[in-house]
């Protein structure tokens, strides 16, 4: 019996007459693969612990990034607080918890005198080592998904960290979900080493300055605050942090205790040159005072000699007060 011959016609490039499965833009399709692969399985693990990635700010999921919608653009928010910049910074709420298993969860709040739009930009900005005096170096950074407000972002930094008399670097690799329609931002490691686990996530919610003007109406959103105070009522923000550390081995103490101390000092540093900032953004003599304040704060804390921190601080705080009365009689 004669055997079938089968023929199969393999398409031509036409410049070159090799097969177009061989063609550059094919090769470099199948050099990126691997790359497209991994992406997609950092993005599952992400997703997996958050649970497709739902809304964290009940308050801006309702209204759907509501400023947006109403018109009012981030400059007019900025021009109300230029226009009455009066505000005082709280020191952050920071609690610092024991988990069975872990080393610390740690829960930050604080009230920021920005609207959430511009706190949102400073925090997810790819250039804010300027800002945040404890990141020594971005690595990488590496943008996975961008779709409309919502972006997953590969980023690999230095991050420097201070405790008493201690400092030094550690490297920090981690998988972040950040979502503008309702000012969060998610955080997971990427790879596990000594952490077992490094997560959390950072919120964003609006705080109405001016409500009192609307007595003895309360608003309840974004709309009811902005129709009642005529558009020029102040928003500020609500920012919180809550986040876990895991080691592969938990030490015991006190080594433990002096890790949780760094944690909660470097969280600190964070939140201050976070209002630093702010006040810089708002302008005027709050933001000079502010960023005074900062700058000694960190001023006190390279100094390693714990009497002579105390002796600097002291000094601080005299001039701090001075500032204060001689700033009154010229507001006046």
């Amino acid at each position: 019996m004669e055997g079938r011959k089968v023929s199969m016609d393999v398409p031509r490039s036409d410049r070159n007459g090799t097969p177009k499965f061989l063609d550059p833009a094919f090769s470099a399709f199948l050099l990126q693969l691997p790359n497209q692969l991994q992406n997609c399985l950092k993005i599952k693990r992400l997703g997996k612990d958050n649970v497709g990635i739902k809304s964290v700010n009940p308050f801006l999921g309702k209204e759907k990034s509501l400023s947006t919608g109403l018109g009012i653009d981030l400059e007019k928010q900025l021009q109300a607080w230029r226009e009455n910049p009066i505000w005082v910074n709280q020191p952050p709420e920071i609690k610092v918890s024991v988990p069975k298993g872990s080393l610390c969860n740690l829960k930050a709040k604080v009230d920021v005198g920005l609207p959430p739009d511009a706190v949102y930009n400073i925090v997810t900005d790819p250039d804010n080592k300027r800002v945040f005096k404890n990141i020594k170096e971005v690595i990488s950074r590496q943008v996975l998904v961008d779709i409309g407000k919502r972006q997953v972002v590969d980023v690999e930094q230095k991050a420097l960290w201070r405790f008493l008399w201690w400092s030094g670097t550690i490297s920090v690799h981690v998988l972040v979900d950040q979502n503008r329609e309702d000012y969060s931002m998610k955080f997971k490691q990427v790879d596990a080493g000594f952490m077992k686990k490094f997560e959390g996530h950072w919120r964003v919610e609006p705080l109405f300055i001016d409500e009192e003007t609307c007595f003895p109406f309360k608003p309840k959103t974004w709309a009811e605050y902005c129709s009642c105070t005529g558009g020029k009522g102040r928003i500020g923000s609500k920012v919180s942090l809550d986040q876990l550390i895991q080691p592969a081995i938990v030490p015991p103490p006190p080594i433990s205790w002096y890790l949780r101390g760094i944690t909660s000092k470097t969280t600190e540093m964070l939140i201050n040159d976070l209002l630093a900032e702010a006040a810089r953004l708002k302008g005027g003599f709050n933001a000079e005072n502010s960023v005074n304040e900062i700058n000694e704060q960190h001023q006190v804390e390279q100094i390693n000699d714990i009497k002579e921190r105390w002796n600097l601080h002291r000094r601080n705080v005299k001039l701090r007060g001075k500032r204060l009365l001689t700033a009154e009689p010229s507001a006046i």
